[in-house]
């Protein structure tokens, strides 16, 4: 997941002034050390590691403090996995989620040409752009040359729920 530098989570709360319990801080930490996408229950599951007490208000109220100080940001990742919503920080650099149908893989993509088509959006449309998130399904390099890997296929109940 560590396309781009990613954002200084608590170098950023304190200097927003924020307080960070201990229980936040452990959060924080998890989030800002995760080499993947995670959900809250995930979340939660890892900072019990290195704070016990953590609970379930805390990890959805410090989500949403995050989210509304801009310095994460929520995805669905085309919902391969339901209705679970996933975590990452900010990075310096926008990027798009490529969403593998077939075996759930997530990657991450970013190129010169991505950062043009925003700009030429901004120009045309003559809109600050504040927010760019992508997401775009279909298969990765393995299951779409036909590579099997041993995970179940997704394909089908992804696009009903696409459809609905």
């Amino acid at each position: 997941m560590n396309l781009s530098k990613r954002r200084a989570l608590l170098d950023e709360l304190v200097s927003k002034g924020v307080r960070l319990t201990s229980q936040r801080r452990a959060l924080v930490e998890v989030i800002q050390e995760a080499n993947e996408h995670l959900d809250a229950a995930s979340l939660l599951d890892l900072a019990r590691r290195r704070e016990p007490n953590i609970d379930r208000a805390t990890v959805y109220r410090t989500l949403e403090l995050l989210k509304k100080l801009r310095l994460i940001d929520e995805l669905d990742l085309m919902h391969l996995y339901g209705e679970k919503h996933y975590y990452e920080v900010k990075s310096e650099r926008n990027h798009a989620h490529l969403a593998c149908f077939r075996c759930g893989r997530i990657e991450e993509y970013s190129s010169p040409l991505f950062e043009r088509l925003k700009a030429e959006i901004a120009k045309q449309a003559d809109f600050t752009i504040k927010v760019t998130r992508l997401e775009v399904g279909g298969n990765c390099r393995a299951c779409g040359s036909g590579v099997s890997t041993g995970q179940e296929d997704r394909e089908s109940r992804t696009a009903t729920a696409l459809h609905q």
